[in-house]
């Protein structure tokens, strides 16, 4: 009996070396996904959840525009709907450029905002004063 015990550990041990897991400390998971999140943002996407209860992900776009207004970011959905966000200067970060929806302008992070506008949220890269409200 204690052979097949053995036999049955070496078994697990064998199967387990062949796998190599790596566990994550939560630090390691963050600095994984924000590097994720900086490479979509070179690439134009940003994070956004589209819909009550929708968790994030990287697909939508962003297009960024100067007009007589100011710096506009046009931030489009993959199903083609989009939102535009003109970027003030007076410590609210961004407003909604047009619609009838207000955005709603939450400092999540030192260096980022999410911004929600109907059931559409968005997170973006944020220079946030020192003092300012989370």
């Amino acid at each position: 009996m204690s052979t097949r015990i053995f036999k049955g550990f070496a078994l697990a041990a064998l199967l387990l070396a062949g796998c190599e897991q790596k566990i994550e400390t939560k630090a390691e998971a963050v600095a994984i996904e924000r590097g994720e999140e900086a490479r979509a943002l070179a690439e134009g996407r940003i994070p956004c959840a589209l819909g009550a209860g929708t968790a994030f992900d990287l697909t939508c776009t962003i297009d960024r525009s100067q007009t007589q207004d100011g710096l506009i970011l046009t931030i489009r959905h993959p199903d083609g709907g989009f939102h535009r966000l003109r970027i003030t200067g007076d410590g609210r970060g961004v407003v909604a450029a047009d619609g009838a929806a207000q955005a709603v302008v939450r400092v999540i992070d030192q260096d980022a905002i999410e911004v929600a506008i109907d059931e559409a949220r968005y997170r973006l890269p944020a220079t946030i004063r020192p003092g300012a409200a989370r």
